[in-house]
């Protein structure tokens, strides 16, 4: 199937699906008020390892340019509210979850719980679309 990810800055958590199936969930850090998290559907356009600095041991950039999914230099920040408006993670666990998705896997970031639904439905149509051209090609 299609894994995607959905991030609630609101509940500070990541979460993995493979399809509707829920595959694990992540606590995250996030956004200060002054560099908020940007909602929005992105993809994972590149990895990489060991980018230096506050980002930990790893960098998955996201399609929004300058945002990105990383481990961190400070693992008490989790669950916090303290990021420049990426997603940070521990960095065992952005490791994990760098290896469970490819490059091109969509990320949906929101603030509130009332957009899961559509969070959801966007996916499915992108499920859909691209099953539909798919055939058609």
């Amino acid at each position: 199937m299609v894994k995607w990810i959905d991030v609630s800055t609101s509940k500070r958590q990541l979460k993995l699906y493979d399809a509707s199936r829920l595959l694990k969930t992540y606590p995250i850090a996030v956004e200060k008020i002054l560099t908020p998290t940007p909602s929005g559907n992105y993809k994972i356009i590149n990895k990489q390892p060991n980018p230096g600095g506050p980002f930990g041991v790893l960098w998955m950039g996201l399609s929004k340019p300058h945002y990105g999914i990383h481990g961190t230099n400070n693992p008490s920040s989790i669950g916090k509210i303290v990021s420049r408006g990426c997603i940070r993670m521990h960095n065992h666990q952005v490791l994990e979850l760098s290896s469970l998705v490819p490059i091109g896997t969509n990320v949906y970031t929101r603030k509130k719980d009332g957009a899961r639904l559509q969070t959801i439905s966007k996916y499915a149509y992108d499920l859909v679309s691209n099953i539909s051209l798919k055939h058609l090609t």
